[in-house]
């Protein structure tokens, strides 16, 4: 195993998702249509319409496949129980082309599993992170390493491929902070802000981090250039914020861009997993030799193809799909200085 080259290798928990499509609920947002809550009847029998269980997910997983469908050779740090939702999940994985040798089966240990309360097009996530024991294993130095969502963010852990990255510093760092690692705080993870040579993050985190660290105030809300402008002291050379409907924007340490999203062939079914497919498909675009600005091109493809399926990964596509897509795309799909 140590003397396989990978293009990429993900870090992050996998989980099994289980998709309940309400039929009964509303949507409460604030002025802004942030700040949004999905309410139900407390108390009361709420009807659903069906469950669809998708095993093999989470963002690093998502990561992992939609690299391997670009054509990557890609391996999948991670851990699972040694239960039946473990199997299925490395089954899944095994599917997707994905190297899971570094996938930890832990003993009398369960295998994370998410219920994704679905309504409309969106979804809130119901989260429980099983408690590994986290250890980083030894492999050959791939080209990139993508760092994203680690359930109970052991600090030795952390460390471990704090060190691997200071002993190979040819590796290339994407980091696609999970919610409990934005949690966690930027101090303790400032060390990889430094290495990142790629952050990617929506509006909603971009604000979290910002202001947890106060560096900006509530002024600087949706004002995502001034933001890419505060993380670029940070340490990464490569920031974006995605920020739904209204595309995203990158800093390359010069000149801010705006990409727009890709026009959606028909309405979305729903939008889990966009996020991870939109960071994934740049970087891994990047992996293949891209141009910062032809991934900006590449990456929001993914997640409007992703949106039209339920689950993170089913609508990935191949490179030759994306390039139809692009030759495709109306005169207008191109990022534009800001």
């Amino acid at each position: 195993m140590f003397n396989k080259q990978y293009d990429i290798i993900c870090i992050g928990d996998v989980t099994s998702d289980a998709f309940i499509r309400l039929k009964d609920a509303r949507i409460n947002c604030k002025i802004n249509n942030h700040d949004c809550e999905l309410c139900l009847r407390f108390g009361d029998k709420v009807p659903f319409e069906y469950v669809k269980v998708v095993k093999g997910v989470g963002n690093a997983a998502n990561a992992s496949v939609a690299s391997a469908r670009m054509g990557l050779h890609t391996a999948l740090i991670s851990n699972v129980g040694d239960d039946e939702n473990g199997r299925d999940c490395r089954m899944e994985l095994e599917k997707n082309k994905i190297d899971i040798s570094y996938v930890k089966v832990n003993k009398n240990k369960s295998t994370n599993y998410h219920f994704v309360l679905w309504y409309d097009v969106d979804r809130t996530i119901l989260v429980n992170h099983v408690d590994y024991d986290y250890r980083l294993p030894e492999f050959r130095a791939p080209k990139w390493l993508y760092l994203t969502s680690i359930g109970n963010n052991p600090t030795s852990y952390y460390k471990e491929i704090l060190d691997y990255l200071n002993t190979n510093p040819k590796v290339k760092l994407a980091f696609q902070p999970g919610s409990q690692q934005i949690k966690l705080g930027y101090h303790e993870l400032q060390a990889f802000y430094k290495k990142t040579e790629v952050l990617v993050v929506n509006l909603e985190e971009a604000e979290k981090i910002l202001i947890n660290i106060k560096l900006v105030g509530p002024n600087f809300k949706n004002d995502p250039k001034s933001m890419l402008k505060y993380f670029s002291k940070l340490g990464p050379k490569l920031i974006i914020i995605t920020d739904g409907p209204k595309g995203a924007y990158m800093f390359d340490g010069e000149h801010y861009y705006l990409m727009p999203i890709y026009p959606d062939p028909r309405p979305p079914l729903e939008r889990t997993g966009c996020g991870d497919a939109w960071a994934s498909t740049f970087v891994a675009a990047l992996a293949l030799g891209k141009t910062p600005l032809e991934a900006l091109m590449l990456a929001p493809i993914n997640p409007m193809s992703v949106a039209q399926y339920v689950g993170a990964q089913q609508g990935l596509l191949k490179l030759d799909q994306m390039k139809w897509w692009l030759e495709k795309a109306p005169i207008d799909y191109r990022p534009t200085e800001v």
